[in-house]
């Protein structure tokens, strides 16, 4: 009869060359998946490691699977007809009948214990799947492991996406100790050792070598191209040569596969895997930053080649191909590249002549977005708009460059830095606000309502700052502009921020009078959110001219209009107002709840300026308890979040006094150094 004869010994583990770093979490997750599934799939972008995650988990499961472990290396492999042969020439058969060869294999593994590790699917992902699919129900004692940029789609298969290497924090500084337990940085070190003898990662180099590896997005296979170039160039000069990383990126080994010799051929292997439709989107979504939806891929990409309607299943596509990674947020799809696949995708959307027109859609649609957002702050949606706006930070810094760098675009960037109007400050970010009004009022000098609106932004951003002298020159300016333009609504703002600056230097009737005139006027304009926000700070002023009656009634007033219009953000001014007015009036029995209720309704917006107003009441809460280690961490937490935000509290004089008396009173009540500590 006809039988497949072993040929040799089956094509087992190959010895590793390098040592694998980092990689322990993922290995014992992909034990833990074998084990309970006969049908595992590692996917994840090129060059994130899924070939040495995969056999490196395999050489640590060998003693389950009697009958061995087989590697079948696919890449080089290009004709699906001959997949079949390729896996049994690896199992060590060869075929002397007049069988197919998929028969022969089914024959030989039927009543095996067996791994089988299929490496390098995604070309023939198909053929991979009709053999997996084939020999699992032929043959109960085998397990199937395979790695590839698309899944298989075989019943019972379960997914493990490849993460890239973690990466230092970019916020944070920590110490060549801690930079060296990194995966990353590791892999770096371990590398460049190799190439450069005695090379090490110190002091003097630490925050470059952390730069460089976040920059290449913890992707093993391109800290390893980095890695080599160290053999010719410094850390600096391979940072400064990253934006054109595809150039960088092309010293790999000569014995890897053509594929993975350099970066660019990496990602020309991704993109020959796509269909025409993949590949229009794969170079569209370059012109997102960060991560993005479905409705902004839609509003961005969709054409004639691309219609709407086939947008999801070209966008699963690519996450198939883990071209996209997903993740949900709220209920909601979002997807996201890696950096290194978004560069690649803006190379071909360049080479397609149509860069400019799709920065242009991008940017369109966020400032529609915006509008949006702006048209709907006073209500019940006010959170979900903040909440949508945080989440594309990344897009809106992208179209803020896009009106910078495009001439003529200028009054179109400040429409969309000064929408919705509160965007900065409840993102807890005033000075990446100023920066941003800055350079498109220097870009833009002739008048106009957008400008206007910029210039009253910047003022009251710099006056939240405390930067108040610095700000008054603007303020005027904007006054000015106001009243030119007879703009009624950008006078009342006017008036607000004028107030606010008088509120700040301690000049209350000032104050008191131009958030009355602020008020009114908003009110007039039918604007109550305008209204209402001057309201509150007009309560906080007439309280310290002495009128605590009107400025509690004030405060309550504006608790029920925000509640009943389903407002979140000024209801919580107006509680923390009460609050505070209460506390200095001596009714502190209620200012903690406030506080705290407040805070519950600022969080979503990550509000972190008048967040850091609240804690201060339930800091001077705590210490009015004897709670005083509690109030010391609570005044170490005020101190980072006024850092964070580029804030200070000498920015609100009316809380200044109570702030020195609470910390007086903990530092005196704690023993010496313990308050030091506390707030550290």
């Amino acid at each position: 009869m006809g039988t497949g004869v072993p040929l040799g010994g089956m094509a087992g583990i190959p010895a590793d060359l390098t040592a694998l770093v980092g990689r322990r979490t993922e290995v014992a997750e992909v034990r833990r998946l074998l084990s309970a599934s006969r049908l595992v799939t590692l996917t994840g972008a090129g060059g994130v490691g899924k070939t040495r995650v995969a056999l490196r988990t395999a050489a640590t499961v060998t003693r389950a699977f009697r009958d061995g472990v087989c590697v079948v290396e696919l890449a080089g492999l290009r004709d699906p007809k001959l997949l079949a042969h390729t896996v049994a020439t690896a199992l060590g058969l060869v075929n002397q009948s007049g069988r197919a060869t998929l028969d022969v294999v089914t024959g030989h593994v039927r009543g095996r214990r067996l791994l089988l590790v299929l490496d390098n699917c995604e070309h023939l992902v198909d053929a991979c799947a009709r053999l997996a699919d084939t020999l699992l129900r032929a043959a109960p004692g085998i397990r199937v492991l395979t790695t590839s940029r698309h899944v298989l789609g075989v019943t019972g298969e379960q997914v493990f996406v490849v993460p890239p290497l973690p990466t230092p924090v970019p916020s944070r500084r920590p110490s060549v100790r801690e930079l060296l337990t990194c995966p990353a940085v590791e892999l770096f070190g371990r590398r460049a050792a190799a190439v450069l003898p005695g090379f090490e990662v110190t002091q003097d180099n630490a925050e470059a070598v952390a730069q460089l590896v976040q920059r290449l997005d913890g992707l093993p296979l391109a800290i390893e191209l980095a890695a080599a170039r160290m053999r010719t160039l410094t850390l600096h000069e391979m940072l400064a040569r990253l934006e054109d990383r595809f150039a960088l990126l092309t010293l790999g080994s000569r014995t890897a596969l053509p594929r993975q010799r350099t970066l660019r051929a990496l990602m020309d292997w991704s993109h020959a895997l796509c269909t025409e439709r993949e590949r229009a989107l794969w170079a569209r979504v370059s012109v997102f930053s960060g991560d993005f939806d479905l409705r902004a891929a839609a509003a961005v990409c969709a054409a004639d080649d691309l219609p709407a309607e086939a947008l999801v299943d070209v966008v699963d596509g690519l996450v198939e191909k883990s071209v996209l990674t997903r993740h949900e947020h709220g209920g909601r799809a979002r997807y996201r590249m890696l950096e290194t696949v978004r560069e690649y995708g803006q190379d071909r959307l360049a080479a397609s002549g149509t860069a400019a027109a799709y920065r242009r859609r991008h940017r369109d649609h966020y400032l529609g977005l915006t509008a949006q957002a702006q048209a709907q702050w006073f209500g019940p949606e006010q959170a979900a708009w903040f909440t949508r706006l945080r989440l594309d930070h990344a897009n809106l810094r992208v179209a803020l460059d896009y009106c910078l760098t495009e001439p003529g675009e200028a009054v179109a960037g400040m429409r969309l830095a000064v929408t919705p109007r509160h965007y900065w400050i409840t993102l807890g970010s005033l000075h990446e606000g100023r920066h941003w009004l800055d350079r498109l009022l220097a870009a833009e000098r002739a008048q106009s309502p957008a400008r206007a609106t910029a210039l009253g932004t910047y003022a009251y951003l710099g006056v939240l700052q405390g930067a108040i002298e610095e700000a008054l020159p603007a303020l005027d300016e904007y006054r000015a502009a106001a009243e030119h333009l007879e703009d009624a609504s950008a006078l009342a703002w006017a008036r607000h921020h004028q107030a606010l600056a008088a509120a700040f230097r301690w000049d209350l009737p000032r104050a008191a009078a131009l958030f009355e005139d602020a008020a009114a006027g908003h009110r007039a304009l039918g604007d109550l959110g305008g209204a209402t926000e001057c309201t509150v700070k007009l309560a906080i002023a007439v309280w310290h001219l002495g009128d605590h009656d009107r400025a509690l009634a004030l405060c309550r007033e504006c608790e029920a209009v925000t509640s009943a219009h389903g407002e979140s953000w000024l209801r919580a001014l107006a509680l923390f107002a009460r609050g505070l007015l209460q506390w200095q009036g001596g009714d502190r029995d209620t200012t903690d709840g406030l506080a705290r209720e407040a805070i519950r309704l600022m969080r979503p917006f990550h509000d972190w300026w008048d967040i850091a107003m609240c804690v201060e009441l339930v800091a001077w809460s705590a210490e009015a308890a004897g709670a005083t280690r509690r109030a010391a961490h609570l005044l170490g937490i005020l101190r980072s979040l006024w850092e964070t935000i580029g804030g200070t509290l000498s920015a609100a004089p009316f809380m200044a006094e109570s702030h020195q008396r609470c910390e007086d009173a903990v530092r005196a009540a704690l023993p010496a150094g313990e308050f030091d500590r506390a707030v550290r």
